[in-house]
């Protein structure tokens, strides 16, 4: 066995182990976004540690780069934009970032009507 037919066995065997996300929050961004940054400081560094986090892994997009693995239900105008994507289709959207406190909720709230989520409600 090659070196090279031996990585391929090894990434199909383990590849098939890691989690598919079928559930993702989207963030599209751009560069000098005051209220990104703020989101960038308040909420993503314990976003990943929450049940939302957990159930709905973090994504990152620019807004001028739309990436072709996904699809808007309309275009993107605000940033930030919060996109709840399952299996690449966008299925709700919060435009802005309504403050620490509020975003919680909008989240937490898009998550348990949209998906099967059954986290905690703020």
């Amino acid at each position: 066995m090659t070196l090279r037919s031996a990585l391929l066995s090894v990434t199909l065997l383990f590849g098939s182990l890691l989690p598919a996300w079928a559930v993702e929050l989207v963030i599209v961004e751009q560069p000098g976004c005051y209220t990104c940054r703020l989101w960038n400081q308040q909420i993503a560094p314990i976003y990943p540690n929450t049940e939302a986090g957990q159930f709905a892994p973090l994504r990152r997009e620019e807004l001028r780069h739309k990436p072709e693995d996904l699809t808007y239900a309309r275009r993107i105008n605000f940033t930030p934009t919060f996109l709840l994507i399952e299996d690449g289709q966008e299925i709700a959207r919060l435009e802005g970032y309504p403050g620490e406190d509020f975003f919680w909720w909008h989240i937490e709230k898009m998550l348990a009507e949209n998906t099967a989520f059954e986290g905690s409600t703020r």
